[in-house]
């Protein structure tokens, strides 16, 4: 009988017309496509905001192999990336042979499930941990020995061998963000010496006005602006990312605010985002940056 997966994984197109790609960009995945094929999984680390995520699945599909997805979580336990008993499986025999004489034979079993990391190990797909350290360290400990010896051990309830050697196509790519201190754990030392740590940061300005240009349809000139209003407020120890960029450039585009000191729309746009993603900006400050990179009113 041909075997079937319970759990599937994702394929993700080697082309993606929205992913924006400048040199900052190609460069890191470059060095993390290098660090593949050396043998070494990659570990995208940053704090939010930062394209983690976006940058982990355009590796993915770079590596043109399926994607098994893991989003970290505070409730799992190794059987959440291994597997386990799902339920029962029934198996009723009729022997009716004597016409007039019927015997039944039934009984219950545990039926057990592979789950994602199992799968992928078992099939050579792309493991993508997505925020790796949202989940228990006792949890990710089943992953010392798959990135070290190449060996997944295995429940014994699984009825087959005690491990199961790696197939030889597996990769793994993992994200996390080591700023957030809610619901996330520290990465055991065993586990990150295993991997290469690629540290994420503000993309460089060229990068920021590709992809709010890319995200929003707004105009580079309109970007640019963006860009450097948002930017300048990191000067003041503010850590909005691009992801503001692209909210504010959005907003511009669906309304119709001006890129103006004096227009109150697009000037209380700019502290309900930038008060979300950082802090309490003053209000006063940002029409000063409106007004340095924008003139009291642009042409569109």
């Amino acid at each position: 009988m041909e075997e079937t997966l319970e759990i599937k994984p994702i394929v993700i197109a080697k082309k993606q017309p929205g992913f924006v790609e400048t040199p900052y960009v190609k460069n890191i995945i470059r060095r993390a496509v290098n660090y593949i094929h050396a043998g070494y999984p990659v570990h995208f680390a940053g704090p939010a905001g930062t394209g983690k995520t976006s940058l982990a699945l355009y590796l993915a599909a770079q590596l043109e192999r399926p994607v098994m997805l893991i989003h970290g979580d505070e409730q799992f336990s190794s059987r959440d990336l291994v597997g386990g008993e799902q339920g029962y499986r029934r198996r009723k025999v009729v022997d009716n042979f004597v016409h007039s004489v019927m015997k039944t034979d039934e009984s219950f079993s545990r039926e057990w499930m592979d789950n994602r990391l199992t799968v992928a190990c078992k099939h050579g797909f792309t493991l993508l941990y997505d925020e790796f350290t949202r989940s228990r360290p006792e949890a990710n400990n089943v992953l010392l020995p798959v990135l070290e010896e190449k060996v997944l051990d295995l429940p014994a309830a699984r009825g087959e061998e005690g491990y199961l050697q790696i197939h030889p196509d597996f990769l793994a790519i993992f994200t996390s963000n080591p700023e957030e201190y809610a619901g996330v754990y520290a990465a055991q030392d065993a586990l990150k010496d295993r991997m290469i740590t690629v540290k994420l940061g503000h993309y460089d300005r060229e990068t920021e006005i590709a992809i709010t240009c890319a995200k929003s349809g707004i105009s580079r000139s309109q970007a640019e602006k963006i860009v450097d209003i948002v930017g300048d407020t990191r000067k003041d120890g503010k850590t909005p990312t691009v992801r503001s960029c692209i909210m504010l450039a959005k907003v511009l585009k669906l309304s119709d605010a001006k890129l103006s000191a004096k227009d109150e729309n697009f000037v209380q746009s700019c502290l309900d985002i930038l008060a979300s993603e950082a802090a309490e900006i003053d209000e006063v400050r940002v029409r000063s940056l409106i007004e340095k990179y924008c003139g009291t009113r642009i042409k569109n």
